[in-house]
């Protein structure tokens, strides 16, 4: 052990408890005043060439800032999850009528899907399900860009019309 560190130890030994107690009192748990202690010794370690002046004055202030910055950070917290709605967690599961519906809703879509043209058809499903351009559709298939919009206002169309009805 080095000198600093001797010096540190030291200062550990005589005032750690008091700085528990001083931080318990402020927090109200021991185990959180332990674990502040232990980070401001740890600060004080790491700064040990530059410490100037008191440090059972250093130790007191550290001890008052580490209180009040942890008593601030339980109050985010607290807040932040008092703010959270218990839907915010989670999606609600469905109910069975639900799902059923969404079935009916797939399978209508299908069927207008599948009454489409090829070609229109063909357009839709490139450009909803492979994400592709109305230009990377256009050059693939021979046609103007122009001409994929027209093919895709048909499919939109014939879907809106199969879930309206």
């Amino acid at each position: 052990m080095t000198a600093g560190n001797e010096d540190i130890t030291s200062l550990y030994v005589a005032e750690g408890d008091r700085l528990r107690r001083q931080i318990g009192r402020r927090v109200g748990c021991a185990a959180t005043a332990c674990d502040l202690v232990q980070d401001i010794f740890l600060r004080l370690w790491e700064r040990a060439p530059v410490r100037k002046g008191s440090d059972a004055a250093y130790l007191n202030r550290c001890a008052r800032n580490a209180a009040i910055d942890h008593l601030r950070t339980e109050q985010t917290r607290r807040a932040f999850a008092n703010g959270v709605l218990p839907e915010q967690y989670a999606a609600p599961p469905a109910s069975p009528h639900e799902i059923l519906e969404a079935r009916q809703g797939v399978r209508s879509i299908d069927a207008a899907l599948a009454a489409l043209p090829k070609q229109t058809r063909h357009v839709f499903l490139l450009n909803r399900i492979h994400g592709r351009s109305f230009a990377e559709i256009a050059t693939a298939m021979g046609i103007s860009e122009r001409m994929v919009a027209k093919h895709m206002a048909r499919a939109v169309a014939a879907c809106q019309e199969t879930l309206s009805s």
